[in-house]
């Protein structure tokens, strides 16, 4: 696939609450190289003044790609007039490159109430899906469009909610709408164009387990629209986790990266972000609460979040150092704990975790804890093993999780380490997504070879789950590297997605 691929595009006239309207819609694919990406439409309608559109995330399609869309109302007015007939390309910026879609340098029309219609080869598209429910939500509605040269004869979506031990077929109808005259007798008909739309409905109280695939035929062959061999489905909850080290006020241009950390965290929804080598200043033991490196990309969230964040030792000699959790849900049952044998605030190796617990919709209560523990030489194993058995004590029958976030100083193939997976009740859940076959065969059937397969694996900012959650690791991936969000720390990000078993 290129790195874009247009799907369709709508183009609509219609009135409502008696005002005239136009809409325009665009919908893509495109390949998702990084996170950090930007996707533009350029149009101009017959007034031929270019405007610029911001496409947005829509869902996950697969083989590594997603689906984005873009779309804009305008109204006429006395001073403005309706766009009409549009000209478009698309711009795609991602890993400072840029990708370009501009029918081979002529441009994508689309005529003024043209309705719904598919780019290039596709002859059957499923549009205007969603990629989440709501909650209680028990009925969805399928629409396909087709093209008008293919005569379609029978329209069927083909479902499951048993991952296709048993398939149940919906048959979808012809849309005759009344199109409202708009603009007196000379309104069009949104299907004249080449397209038509065809509809069914899937009621069932089990939703969240729905795939579905949509089939089309005429007198000659049948074409699918099974989100290339992925199907379709609605995304569970997903719970987002962020790990950083914030570098305790060590970084050039340090109020600037605060900034782009929190554009981060609004731009990628995450929904809870635990940050190490959380600073600020000492003031006689007393610290400084306004300078607090947490407090202050809370406050430039979008909307802040909810913040536990103590501290355990003096650090660089004039910061107060700790840890923090943001969470977008509210936190309860906060708690912090030195889990060194040395409490001396003037001990580097004086290390202090915190935990919350956090109510997640649709996935339960998950124990959260902010871990920043010392190197092998200044007392992990101590150190983590004191964790290890307060996190069990936390845990009851409500948890569906256990979740230690952050910088333990251990590489992924050291005595520390060896320490986690002989624990047998943490799992590297970064592991789990991006090496799957070595996860297995460190900690599934424990082969006596083990860390030879991680010999080249540096990292030292983990996820450990506990390996009875009834969460699934679904991604994993670094960030603020000079690829995505740029560096804002001596530390990489982690930033990982899980879902409900």
């Amino acid at each position: 696939m290129n790195k874009i691929k247009l799907l369709y595009v709508e183009n609509i006239i219609f009135k409502k609450a008696k005002k005239i309207q136009q809409k325009l819609t665009f919908f893509l694919a495109l390949e998702n190289i990084a996170y950090d990406k930007q996707l533009e439409i350029h149009w101009m309608g017959e007034d031929k003044i270019w405007h610029t559109l911001s496409a947005h995330y829509h869902s996950l399609s697969g083989n590594g790609k997603e689906y984005w869309s873009a779309s804009v109302n305008l109204y006429l007015t006395e001073e403005l007039s309706l766009p009409g007939n549009i000209e478009f390309n698309i711009h795609y910026r991602v890993l400072e490159q840029e990708h370009f879609l501009n029918n081979n340098g002529a441009n994508y029309l689309s005529e003024a109430d043209s309705g719904i219609s598919l780019i290039d080869q596709l002859s059957l598209q499923n549009v205007g899906f969603k990629n989440k429910l709501r909650a209680g939500q028990k009925t969805i509605y399928v629409t396909a469009a087709i093209k008008q040269s293919f005569h379609a004869k029978k329209v069927t979506i083909h479902w499951t909610t048993d991952n296709w031990q048993t398939i149940r077929k919906t048959a979808c109808h012809f849309k005759r709408q009344h199109w409202p005259t708009v603009l007196g007798s000379h309104a069009r008909n949104p299907n004249q164009y080449g397209t038509q739309i065809w509809t069914g409905k899937i009621h069932h109280a089990e939703l969240f387990k729905l795939k579905y695939a949509i089939s089309c035929e005429n007198s000659e062959q049948i074409v699918w629209d099974n989100n290339e061999g992925h199907n379709y489905s609605f995304q569970r909850e997903q719970l987002k986790v962020l790990i950083l080290n914030l570098h305790c006020y060590q970084e050039e241009n340090q109020d600037e990266k605060f900034s782009i950390i929190a554009n981060a965290i609004d731009e990628l929804n995450i929904d809870i972000a635990c940050f190490q080598e959380v600073a600020e200043y000492w003031n006689n033991g007393q610290g400084d609460w306004s300078s607090n490196s947490a407090k202050i990309i809370n406050e430039r969230l979008n909307k802040p979040y909810h913040i536990h964040n103590d501290w355990s030792h003096l650090g660089f000699d004039q910061y107060r150092e700790g840890v923090a959790i943001l969470s977008r849900y509210p936190l309860s049952d906060h708690d912090s704990l030195y889990v060194s044998d040395s409490h001396d605030i003037y001990d580097i190796n004086s290390r202090k975790v915190i935990t919350a617990r956090v109510y997640v919709p649709f996935i339960g209560y998950i124990q959260v804890y902010s871990v920043h523990l010392s190197w092998l030489e200044g007392g992990f194993q101590e150190q983590f093993q004191r964790l290890s058995v307060w996190a069990e004590h936390k845990q009851d029958a409500t948890t569906k999780a256990i979740l230690l976030c952050g910088d333990f100083n251990i590489t992924a193939c050291s005595a520390g380490y060896q320490q986690v997976v002989d624990l047998d009740v943490y799992e590297d859940q970064y592991l789990a997504v991006n090496k799957q076959g070595v996860f297995n065969q460190v900690f599934k059937v424990h082969d006596a070879q083990w860390q030879d397969l991680l010999a080249d694996d540096y990292r030292i900012d983990y996820i450990f789950m506990n390996k009875n959650s009834e969460l699934k690791a679904m991604s994993a991936s670094v960030i603020f590297t000079d690829q995505d969000y740029g560096r804002v720390s001596d530390h990489c990000g982690y930033l990982m997605t899980f879902e409900a078993l």
